[in-house]
């Protein structure tokens, strides 16, 4: 579990964050959206300690951030895991030694070992037999799932997920929503994915954190936020072309 309590954060006179509260859920997929510019980059980039908030905590489980010493931090590294917006492989890298790359650097194992887990989690992500490949030798999709193989495979307690749908067609960016809720569930990881893709809030949003200018201004499930009256949250849901058509249907009928 991760809970946030009053966080601010400005940059120069502009204030990003204005005063956010909420929890996301252990073993649920809990999603930041929100249009451009609402603050859910910030919002991630504090979560993952890339930025320091001006006023408020955050907690891992119950200890804040701000309160760890440097083993602390360096502990609460090796629990997270991170699938990148454009997948961010190595691309003079196997998929092997990509996927690799997080135990070499935070494990002490044995190579026998590391490769293990390495087919382990390949294997998981229904990716068996392209250890020797190299990235710009797969499609995009299995690029993404190559992704989360290397943000699991030190076996995370926390994933966090930037657009993890970017570029990829509807079909594949199902499964890779699908992918991510299983392991979720399976793991009983607390996952946080940022995101403005109303499909993936309708496939996994578990508990969903809106956002519009800096401020929280509603929160719920994902069969929640299709019978909420706040306006802010029915003009986003509504502005993609699905759900326009949508809408259309649910008025002819009503």
């Amino acid at each position: 579990m991760i809970r946030i309590e009053n966080i601010h954060k400005r940059f120069g006179e502009e204030e990003i964050l204005k005063g956010i509260s909420t929890t996301f859920e252990k073993g649920k997929t809990n999603l930041i959206i929100g249009q451009s510019g609402s603050g859910k980059t910030v919002m991630l980039k504090c979560l993952l300690g890339l930025f320091s908030p001006e006023e408020g905590r955050i907690f891992y489980e119950d200890k804040p951030i701000q309160e760890m010493d440097e083993e602390e931090q360096r502990d609460l590294r090796e629990d997270i895991g991170m699938l990148f917006q454009g997948g961010a492989l190595f691309d003079s890298m196997t998929i092997e030694e990509n996927v690799m790359f997080p135990l070499r650097m935070f494990t002490n194992n044995k190579k026998e070992d590391m490769l293990a887990r390495v087919n382990e989690v390949l294997s998981r992500v229904k990716l068996d037999g392209v250890n020797k490949k190299y990235p710009a030798e797969i499609s995009g999709g299995m690029q993404k799932r190559v992704s989360i193989a290397r943000a699991i495979v030190n076996k995370p307690k926390y994933l966090f997920c930037d657009e993890p749908n970017s570029g990829l067609d509807p079909k594949t960016a199902t499964v890779i929503d699908n992918l991510i809720q299983e392991i979720t569930h399976e793991y009983d990881i607390t996952t946080v994915v940022v995101s403005h893709d109303m499909n993936s809030v309708m496939e996994i949003g578990e508990n969903i954190v809106f956002l519009k200018n800096g401020l929280l201004v509603w929160q719920g499930t994902n069969n929640e936020i299709f019978k909420t009256d706040n306006q802010d949250v029915t003009d986003f849901v509504y502005s993609s072309d699905l759900f326009k058509k949508i809408r259309v249907v649910q008025q002819k009928e009503g």
